[in-house]
């Protein structure tokens, strides 16, 4: 069965930084496009970055020049780099695995990590 295990999420500052990471049970993240989505109270749970299998990267636009996402070598581990936070940051971050077989998408999901962005 696999498994995305998310950590790092927290209470921080406007203006601070936190480092999410998940860390994926077998070779899930090999050959599928990896990244996060977030989700605040009553609203849809949207993209905030994703990764392709050969690297490329897309943003939100209200995260681009801030966030950074990225995977380890072994790719086990996904990361979210989040620099200076704001309030309309605050939500639960999952984070997600997808590949296409022919036109059906397959997504695996982690159980989220809350982030809250207050002074």
């Amino acid at each position: 069965q696999v498994q995305l295990v998310e950590s790092g999420g927290g209470l921080v500052q406007p203006g601070g930084s936190l480092n999410l990471s998940c860390a994926a049970s077998g070779t899930i993240f090999s050959g599928n496009t990896v990244g996060w989505y977030r989700q605040a109270p009553g609203q849809q749970r949207d993209l905030v970055a994703e990764m392709s299998p050969g690297g490329a990267t897309n943003y939100a636009d209200s995260v681009k020049g801030r966030f950074t996402v990225s995977r380890d070598k072994a790719e086990t581990t996904v990361y979210l780099q989040m620099n200076n936070l704001k309030p309309e940051d605050t939500a639960a971050y999952y984070c997600n695995a997808y590949r296409y077989f022919g036109y059906r998408r397959i997504d695996y999901w982690g159980q989220g990590t809350q982030v809250t962005v207050s002074s």
